[in-house]
């Protein structure tokens, strides 16, 4: 039913137990420190978890398995860049890994080396690839995927049902300041001077994953218009005064019933009203239509809960396929400044629309 390459996370959870046959409880956040948690369900039967380290000083990609989304072993780290023979020194985001052809890939984004203009954000989409989902992964050239000409991070893949390709990534905010209803608000109300924004892409790639064809085709960006449905909460971190930056980033594509399902993050990572929304097309390359129902996960605190932050989701499945689940970061009073894991379930309905039971911190059963 639900189409995807594969997916992936890290540790274990706060509390577990077995609650009924093939039913095991748990309760969020996960103590698992990752931004940008991606789950993958391997050929092998496991749960291999990976994402942004939290702990500031790993060149690199840790992971973490699992025999059923609760009990999370740690497997350390499975790709080490930053080496004189690496491309990627830096800023080491967003790892998702595709199990395709008898091997493992994984697309990460890092700071290029190649920094002729010495631009302080310069990051690129690069493949590594493995034997196994632990690694040790090793990068599959001596540069990025692609360089587009300007700084891009989180990659993601789907293929479709011809066999085709596809990557998915964000056009960086950085020197992209673009002109809005948004942005004239912000600057008559002495905010900010100018608006930059992060857009999404897609473009086709090769089956080896040795680089690109054709060209990239623009997917999503925030709206123009300040009464565009969708312009409210893609554009909190600028209209609360937090930071001059709007993003559309964080994709993650997913197929169902013939259609396109691309969930993405908007505003700040670091701050309170990071959420994801959930955009719908025909075809790979879109167009795409933003959903009625955005954003579908986003921060609680309004009614009485203690989480904020949450964004830059995967999507896993139970073993059967039966069941989706959306394994995002957040953060919340109790855990402080640093991301953290949370898995929800999720669904999509009949009526084609998308939903995210979640964030949830009472407990939750793992199907």
């Amino acid at each position: 039913m639900f189409r995807h390459i594969t997916f992936i996370l890290s540790v274990a959870l706060f509390c577990s137990c077995q609650t009924g046959k093939n039913k095991t409880e748990y309760q969020n956040p996960l103590e698992v420190q990752f931004g940008d948690p991606f789950v993958l369900l391997a050929p092998d039967g496991r749960y291999y978890m990976y994402g942004t380290s939290e702990s500031g000083n790993i060149d690199g990609f840790e992971a973490c398995s699992s025999d059923d989304l609760v009990h999370w072993a740690p497997e350390g780290q499975v790709y080490r860049g930053n080496t004189p023979d690496s491309w990627a020194i830096a800023n080491f985001w967003a790892p998702e890994v595709y199990y395709r052809n008898g091997k493992y890939y994984m697309l990460f984004s890092a700071d290029w080396r190649y920094n002729p203009t010495n631009e302080a954000e310069n990051f690129r989409i690069g493949v590594a690839v493995s034997d196994k989902p632990t690694g040790p992964f090793k990068e599959l050239s001596d540069g990025p995927l692609f360089d587009p000409g300007y700084p891009i991070i989180d990659g993601n893949l789907i293929e479709d049902d011809q066999g085709n390709l596809y990557l998915y990534y964000s056009r960086c905010c950085y020197k992209h300041p673009v002109e809005s209803e948004i942005a004239d608000k912000a600057r008559a109300e002495g905010k900010f001077d100018e608006i930059e924004e992060s857009w999404i892409y897609g473009i086709q790639v090769k089956p080896d994953l040795t680089g690109v064809i054709g060209e990239p085709v623009l997917l999503l960006r925030p709206p123009v218009k300040a009464d565009d449905t969708q312009s409210e909460w893609e554009s909190r971190s600028v209209t609360s005064g937090e930071v001059n930056r709007r993003w559309t980033e964080g994709s993650f594509m997913l197929k169902h019933d013939g259609k396109y399902y691309m969930m993405y993050s908007a505003n700040f990572f670091g701050g309170a009203n990071y959420a994801v929304g959930y955009a719908v097309s025909e075809n790979p390359l879109g167009p795409f239509r933003k959903a009625d129902n955005n954003p579908v996960l986003q921060k609680n605190t309004a009614q009485g809960g203690i989480v904020t932050g949450t964004g830059h989701n995967s999507v896993t499945t139970s073993r059967d396929g039966k069941q989706l689940y959306c394994v995002y970061h957040g953060r919340t009073s109790k855990t402080g400044n640093k991301r953290v894991v949370f898995i929800d379930k999720m669904s999509i309905g009949e009526d084609g629309i998308l939903r995210v039971d979640g964030p949830t911190t009472s407990p939750q059963t793992i199907e």
